[in-house]
């Protein structure tokens, strides 16, 4: 694996978790996986769990040669970390930019640090699958299939390249080009070349074995004009080489009846522990304790990406009504503006914390009844999942993994796990909260409800059975000879 994040060590979104919850769960099933990750200052802040190797890298960017050291740790049982040290890169506050926008050396940080992780990889030995994962390390697979020859004995390995977002793709201006060291024809539309633009995803994309997305429905949206960001001509082209896997869960962080954060922990056949977790976050925001309320619950980043612009125009119906809402974010600022004002206008009712806790945000899933997700587009989505697991029922737009991992809940047939809508529009969202509050008192189909939620099975095992299947095709290894 080739990736710019990975829990415990560098962390900014989804992707470090995703990436460190599916090397366990590979690592389980019997592969032998090493992590390549840049030494970014949170990696240099954990020394006690790295070593020096002693290993010295002389990187080529544009017409001079960068230096680089190598530190290792380990996780789970036996996955060795490997952390490229250059503090003039990656020694920052950050890991890709600061609040007036992202590094103005990010095209060079990340042509380092991918060609970095192919010359330690050259003198490891051969890896039979590279995995990269976003834009950050994409130009490590264009290098092996332009540039083999710098790279025995590892030009042979099968590469796969992993979209997490393909709203974030690495665009730099021409005049950067010179730091790739790339023939010029790959400036071209056919490989690199984006509107004018150098796309560093792209180069991945376009020469990857294999291409893999975070959910089944967002790998079938990346090919339209919609989602595809630009790229769907590129997605289109390699269809036969483009999977969609859902991401899981970490049930060992995620799991109300283990989760040493809640109030109480509780599971589908005693919910005592969950009303106990519902006091709890209300104590927490100040609201009046009033079991009997629907409390609805928001943990986001607060960007127009998750819906932020519909939930808003939707919030003032929804506060008209007997119901609580609390919400926990961050983001842009005219967001923050919109919702932190929300208190002061409905007292009792609606609070707001502007940052982000990962110890509220367990508290928000187990002690709220529903949790809205509106998003625009929703590559894989956690929360949905956590909530899930929590008893907390989603109601989520039907895209990407939303729609993956959500089932509509039919009360004739008592089957189903949440409630999703499908337009993206404010009154689209008001419809499916008003289906939600009208099972809502009717507490047996609740508790149905509930029990369908908690029963759904999103583990990371699952996900890395399916991964494993796509790196077993590349190398040709059928299930008889595994």
């Amino acid at each position: 694996m080739i990736t710019p994040e990975i829990v415990p060590f560098a962390k900014t979104g989804g992707l470090a978790d995703m990436t460190g919850s599916l090397v366990a769960a590979l690592e389980k099933l019997g592969a032998k996986i090493s992590v390549i990750i840049p030494a970014h200052r949170s990696v240099l802040q954990q020394r006690a769990l790295l070593q020096e190797t002693g290993i010295r890298l002389a990187v080529p960017v544009s017409n001079r040669t960068e230096y680089g050291a190598v530190l290792k740790g380990t996780i789970g049982a036996d996955i060795s970390i490997y952390a490229i040290q250059s503090d003039r890169y990656f020694d920052r506050a950050s890991l890709y930019g600061t609040a007036d926008g992202d590094y103005p050396d990010n095209a060079e940080r990340f042509v380092f640090f991918s060609r970095s992780a192919l010359q330690l990889l050259s003198q490891m030995g051969a890896p039979q699958v590279v995995h990269c994962h976003d834009w950050q390390s994409a130009l490590a697979i264009a290098y092996l299939e332009t540039q083999p020859h710098l790279y025995w004995p590892i030009s042979s390995a099968k590469t796969i390249m992993t979209v997490h977002n393909l709203g974030y793709q690495g665009h730099f201006p021409p005049g950067d080009w010179h730091l790739l060291n790339l023939d010029a024809r790959l400036f071209s539309p056919h490989y690199l070349e984006f509107y004018g633009k150098i796309n560093l995803l792209k180069a991945g994309l376009v020469f990857a074995d294999a291409i893999t997305t975070v959910s089944p429905t967002y790998a079938e949206e990346i090919t339209t004009a919609e989602f595809g960001f630009g790229l769907e001509g590129v997605f289109r082209e390699r269809a036969g080489a483009l999977f969609g896997i859902l991401n899981g869960a970490d049930y060992n962080v995620w799991n109300p009846a283990t989760d040493r954060l809640i109030a109480r922990n509780y599971g589908p056949y005693d919910l005592s522990g969950k009303a106990a977790c519902k006091a709890d976050l209300q104590r927490e925001f100040g609201l009046p304790e009033r079991p009997e309320v629907p409390l609805f619950g928001i943990v986001s980043r607060l960007v127009a990406q998750k819906g932020c612009d519909i939930l808003a125009a939707m919030l003032p119906t929804l506060l008209a009504r007997d119901v609580q809402f609390v919400l926990l974010g961050s983001g842009d600022k005219h967001y923050h503006d919109s919702f932190a004002a929300l208190p002061a206008g409905y007292p009792g009712k609606a609070a707001v914390r502007i940052g982000f806790d990962e110890i509220l945000a367990h508290r928000i899933e187990a002690g709220a009844d529903m949790f809205l997700m509106p998003s625009r587009y929703e590559p894989s989505g956690l929360n949905q999942i956590y909530s899930l697991k929590y008893g907390t029922i989603p109601i989520v737009r039907a895209t990407g993994g939303l729609k993956d991992s959500v089932e509509e809940f039919d009360p004739v047939s008592k089957t189903g796990t949440g409630f999703l809508f499908g337009p993206y529009d404010s009154s689209s969202l008001r419809i499916a909260v008003d289906r939600a509050l009208g099972v809502f008192p009717q507490k047996p189909e609740w508790n149905t409800l509930i029990r369908n939620a908690m029963a759904a099975d999103f583990s990371w095992d699952r996900s890395a059975r399916a991964y494993l299947e796509v790196y077993n095709e590349l190398l040709g290894v059928t299930a008889a000879n595994q």
